[in-house]
């Protein structure tokens, strides 16, 4: 059996993964209902998958953070302790992250083994330029956009899906939380 592969990535109404300015975490939208459903995500048993900018990104993030701030939210806390594979040519172990271990090599070929052996479904949060890759090579099953209501136009960083061959989604769940976030999930397919 083959595991499951999630994209996971949050997003601005313009595609944007984080935005500079003024801009706070989750574009300062986040509500209970976004956090309660993040942790819910997150307590199903799953391997974590990053590369290697996306898990230096992290480790900086928390090893910085107080246990009061928004970035240990419960869920972020969660992902933390659940086991983890970090695609990189260059990080060597031991990483500042529990149960982590690094996997070197091209992603396509890691990811493509990590789906033939593991027993629990495998996810991603960020990891951009990994993941635009993976889709192109067929190993996303699930792509989950999180969408802020904001704009970022000016402000707007990390462009999701910039330089990413073309798809076809195909629409599994919607959810809308707090009142007016949405959580998209679709089955990618290569366009034409």
């Amino acid at each position: 059996m083959t595991a499951t592969y999630t994209f996971d990535i949050f997003s601005s109404l313009d595609g944007f993964g984080a935005a500079g300015g003024d801009w706070t975490g989750y574009w300062g939208k986040q509500g209970p209902e976004l956090l309660d459903h993040r942790l819910a995500l997150y307590e199903e048993e799953q391997r974590m998958v990053f590369g290697a900018h996306t898990y230096r990104a992290f480790a900086q993030m928390l090893a910085s953070s107080t246990a009061e701030s928004e970035v240990r939210d419960p869920w972020v806390t969660r992902m933390r302790s659940l086991p983890a594979t970090v695609v990189s040519t260059t990080l060597q172990a031991p990483l500042d992250w529990p149960d982590a271990k690094v996997a070197h090599g091209d992603a396509v070929d890691v990811v493509a083994q990590l789906k033939k052996e593991s027993d629990v479904p495998l996810r991603s949060h960020g990891s951009l330029s990994m993941n635009r890759a993976l889709m192109a090579a067929g190993l996303v099953d699930r792509v989950q956009v999180t969408l802020f209501p904001v704009i970022t136009g000016r402000t707007g960083l990390e462009p999701i899906f910039q330089g990413a061959a073309d798809f076809d989604l195909e629409l599994l769940e919607h959810h809308t939380l707090d009142g007016d976030i949405q959580e998209l999930v679709y089955r990618p397919s290569l366009h034409g």
